[in-house]
């Protein structure tokens, strides 16, 4: 897998996710959740799928063998609002949007790349 991949992929939302993000105590958002990210613009590959656990407001990202380690800053807030920076090695993205029931979507950028697109989550679980 290309540098660019691997960065591409751990910085979905979630693009996305080792560590934790601030945010609001349990809600309705806490679960597993599908995410899809599209690169609309930019030099990183066309689309990535990936897992997050949201529980108790937090958010990390669900690992698959020989993913790089990520951090996730940021919040989930209680209307579902998603702000957050997602690290991996010195590359940032930054991701935005809104979770709505069982359902999300948003924007992402990776400046240092020039990528840009957008996101889609679906909720798969109530369970971590």
């Amino acid at each position: 897998m290309t540098f660019t991949k691997q960065l591409a992929v751990a910085l979905g939302l979630g693009t996305i996710l080792v560590g934790s993000a601030v945010a609001a105590p349990a809600s309705s958002h806490d679960g597993t959740w599908s995410v899809r990210m599209v690169t609309d613009s930019g030099v990183c590959d066309s689309s990535y799928n990936y897992s997050i656990a949201i529980e108790n407001g937090n958010v990390r990202y669900l690992l698959n063998p020989g993913d790089s380690p990520t951090t996730v800053s940021g919040r989930i807030g209680s209307d579902g609002a998603v702000d957050l920076d997602i690290r991996r090695s010195i590359a940032k993205v930054d991701a935005n949007g809104r979770l709505n029931g069982k359902v999300g979507s948003g924007t992402w950028q990776l400046a240092m790349l020039g990528c840009s697109g957008r996101w889609t989550a679906q909720k798969r679980s109530r369970d971590v």
